[in-house]
């Protein structure tokens, strides 16, 4: 069961949150004394920081979302987000936080010129590899592209990252479980998240799908 804490600093914007979240199956509730089978979620505005830290205090285990800009509350849903989204965002991050038999694990790659994700849960810097942008026959085409592909599986240190991460990935999935969370995004950056990020996300994503017991996606953020 996933239970989703989502805020919003417009309360005339949070019924159509709701119904967002809604629509992708979860029940909404009016407070934390009522809360039903299956996924579900409560609906703050003006921050809510002493309802989270009552959460906190009994233990409730929950996923927090903020729509929107801050609410300028210390503690609020704002700051201690574990999503920051805009409205358009939040269909795709609902049906991503229902509950699920088997964990999903993003492989996420970003340009860190139009900002890192807030959701990643390891979050890798991938700069330090040779740039194929630097080569003119590969500076137009993308890391799905096969060329650039070998261009940035051929450095030595890109493979020794991927071997190294996939253990990693392997060791942490049982502990995010049992913690509720069902959702491991592993983000890859690069200057403009078109090249060295999409290779290297995409061979984590090939790699993990041969793992058994879990679901797997491979996403590019800014191609």
């Amino acid at each position: 069961m996933t239970l989703v804490v989502l805020g919003t600093n417009e309360p005339e914007q949070l019924e159509e949150d709701l119904d967002v979240f809604e629509a992708a199956g979860f029940h909404r509730l009016r407070d934390f004394a009522t809360v039903p089978e299956g996924d579900s979620v409560l609906g703050v505005t003006g921050g809510g920081a002493e309802l989270l830290r009552d959460a906190d205090r009994i233990g409730i285990k929950y996923v927090l979302v903020h729509e929107g800009d801050s609410d300028g509350d210390p503690g609020g849903t704002y700051e201690r987000a574990h999503h920051r989204v805009e409205s358009e965002q939040l269909a795709e991050l609902a049906k991503h936080l229902r509950s699920r038999r088997r964990p999903l694990v993003t492989c996420l790659a970003f340009g860190y010129k139009n900002g890192a994700p807030a959701d990643a849960a390891l979050l890798i810097d991938a700069r330090f590899l040779d740039n194929p942008y630097w080569v003119p026959e590969l500076r137009d085409r993308t890391g799905r592209d096969p060329e650039v592909a070998d261009f940035v599986l051929k450095q030595p240190s890109a493979v020794k990252l991927l071997d190294d991460l996939q253990r990693i990935v392997g060791d942490l999935l049982p502990h995010y479980h049992e913690k509720g969370r069902m959702h491991l995004v592993v983000a890859f950056g690069c200057t403009g998240g078109r090249h060295r990020s999409v290779v290297l996300a995409a061979e984590m994503a090939r790699r993990l799908e041969k793992q058994q017991g879990i679901e797997v996606e491979f996403v590019t953020r800014d191609v």
